[in-house]
Order: C-alpha cells, then structure tokens, then sequence
C-alpha cells in the first residue's frame, strides 16, 4: 500500500519557453497533490524552476552559464517560485514548506539525520515540504548535479513508498521518439542495466538534466526498494485515479529485491568519498563474488587523501567503481600496508582493529554480485 510519495517536477513543465513561471501549471501540480492528499497519501515535492525563475524576473534572454551567474538567478527565482507555491497551496487549504538542500546536508551522518528528522516533522505537522537544491550558495563540487537525483536521495531519506519524476515525454522510448517514428514507450523496467544506452543528452534549455539523469536517479531509487514511475507531466491529472488503482502510462522501475537500507545506503549515495583505493582482480573477485572484506593484499594503489572512518571508493584497475565504503586507516596507512598480508599489517598498525581496511558491513556494492 502506498503511503508516502515523492514527486519530481523539472524547469521544462514549469516555465515559459521563453522565460518566467507558468503560473497555470504550478496550479495544476498542486490541485493533483491536493487529491492526491486527501486519498490519506503523503506528498512532498521536489521542484526545480528556481534558476529559471530569475531568468524570467530579471529579463535576461538565456540562463547564466557562469556559476555566479546560475546562483544570482536562483536567489532571485527561489523567492518567485516559493511565493508561488504559497499562493496556489492556500486555495488549497495546504501548507507547504521551503527546504533548500546542498550537497554537504546528506553528505554528512549527522545533517543526513536532522534533514531527516525535519522532513517527517514537517509531514507529521500536514505541511508539505518543497524541496529545492540550495542553488544560491552551492559549490560545483558539492551539487546534486540535477534535481532527478536529488529527488531519489529525498525518497530514499523519507523512505517513501513511490518516486515519480514528471518529464516532457510519455516516459522511457526504445529510441528517442522526436526523431524515431518507430520508437515504443517501454511500459516497465526490470533490469536498468539493459536500459543504459537508451539515454540521451540534456533536456530543455531552461533545465540540467535528460533522460540519461532520469534513468540515474531510478537505478538509485530501485536500490532502495522504491519504485520510479517516469510520467508526462501532461498526464499529471491522471496521478489521483491510478492511486485508486487506474493504469498510468509511463515507465515503471522495478524496484530491487536486495535493497539498500540503514548505513549502507548513504555510503553508496549520500556521503561524499574522500579518494580511491585501488585493488587487483583478486580483490575484486572477493568483493563481488564471494562477499569479503576489503584486505590490504589486495590493495595496488590509492588516490588522494582521508582520515580513518572516512568514505572512499573501490575501484579496479581499469578505473571502474566497485564499492563504497568507510576505510580503516587512513590514506597514509593504506599506502604503508598496500599488498602485505594481514599479519604484516598488524605488526605495522597495531592498534588497526581486525585485519580489514574495508569492512564488509561498512561498505556497499556499486555493481551488481555475480
């Protein structure tokens, strides 16, 4: 049964063409929302449109491509776009609530927890939390990048039941339907792997992301055991009768049997890594294969640099990522104990507890076992 749900609507079903915010179509989301809500299901929306926003308030004829540009746009439209909402909400009889999220906010286990605490607390209180990147401050480094995976971390934070991203087309096509006639809406996914290069480049002027981000940010939230509808923001008006169990046309995400819960999940899309270790195929098989621990013997190499219990990638030696986790010594002392044997390593780093540099409960994988 389906109690809580995100829903992500981008810049493209926002805005004008040519600039400023459809005010008819933030309108529309939340009169969906309010049926959607009086169904007993809890919604929270993550909506793009802040940069867009300012674009159009500012007069300017194309969205910024300097960061500084990008963040004075988003610090005018983030005031536009709320005020907005606001309106629409009160006829409505809804609350909604602003929460600007940057990167730093999930990457760290304590921020993860309040941004957590204050979501359901929020939801507990029948306010609807509008959640937005802090574009205003953000750091290239340090964004979500897009809001398609912003929006599959909020699911994953408030552990919600549904994630549906509303797009300009009916959903994933096994060719790009602008320029195939013969392309066919691919009605569910199972295996996103087999989906990968159907994906094309970025979307719409006023936005960041594409189908390939889309695609990104369902492999995430199947992950978590939540499943992903992409939608035609159009066929938006149809989301309260499939809540009462109508079909929908779109593509549905399959969500994963082997889920990621609890700690594994933010060290796989959360947490932000500090460097790399790289290990050999022997390693590689032991991860992946047979479920062990990162050991030292299998370590070849390390790239930049981190503290004891800090994230760090695991990557072989072809540069593919193939875990996460939290290492045990520091990136110093993985470089002095890189390709020794555990006894040796003890000898070197006494007060090293246990003989893993990764530990298997602290690391999640990032391909698929074998």
């Amino acid at each position: 049964m389906i109690q809580r749900i995100v829903i992500k609507i981008g810049s493209s079903s926002l805005n004008h063409s040519t600039g400023g915010l459809d005010e008819a179509s933030i309108e529309n989301i939340v009169k969906v929302i309010s049926e959607i809500s009086c169904q007993g299901i809890e919604c929270i929306l993550v909506s793009s449109g802040a940069v867009a926003a300012g674009v159009g308030k500012l007069g300017l004829s194309a969205k910024p491509r300097d960061i500084a540009g990008k963040q004075a746009a988003a610090s005018v439209g983030q005031g536009v776009l709320i005020e907005k909402y606001a309106q629409a909400l009160e006829n409505y009889n809804l609350v909604g609530a602003q929460v600007l999220l940057s990167r730093t906010d999930l990457a760290e286990p304590l921020h993860y927890k309040n941004a957590q605490n204050t979501l359901e607390r929020l939801l507990k209180y029948k306010a609807m939390p509008i959640i937005n990147e802090n574009d205003t401050v953000a750091v290239e480094e340090l964004c979500f990048g897009d809001n398609d995976r912003l929006s599959a971390l909020v699911a994953g934070l408030i552990h919600a039941d549904l994630l549906i991203i509303l797009t300009d087309v009916d959903g994933l096509y096994t060719a790009n339907p602008r320029t195939d006639s013969n392309a066919k809406l691919i009605a569910e996914v199972e295996d996103i792997s087999k989906v990968n290069g159907l994906a094309g480049g970025a979307g719409s002027q006023l936005g960041t992301g594409g189908m390939i981000t889309k695609i990104k940010a369902a492999k995430m939230a199947t992950r978590f055991g939540i499943g992903v509808y992409l939608l035609n923001s159009k066929r938006m008006n149809e989301l309260p009768s499939f809540f009462k169990g109508e079909k929908l046309t779109g593509t549905y995400f399959i969500p994963s049997n082997h889920r990621l819960v609890g700690k594994k999940r933010w060290i796989a899309y959360a947490g932000l890594s500090e460097g790399s270790i790289y290990i050999d195929d022997g390693a590689v098989k032991a991860l992946v294969r047979e479920g062990k621990s990162l050991l030292a013997k299998g370590i070849t190499g390390v790239e930049g640099e981190w503290e004891r219990k800090e994230l760090v990638r695991i990557v072989n030696k072809k540069g593919t990522e193939i875990a996460r986790g939290l290492a045990e010594l520091s990136s110093e002392e993985v470089l002095q104990t890189r390709g020794k044997h555990s006894q040796e390593v003890l000898i070197l780093i006494p007060d090293l507890e246990g003989e893993e540099i990764v530990h298997r409960d602290n690391m999640t994988l990032m391909v698929k076992e074998s």
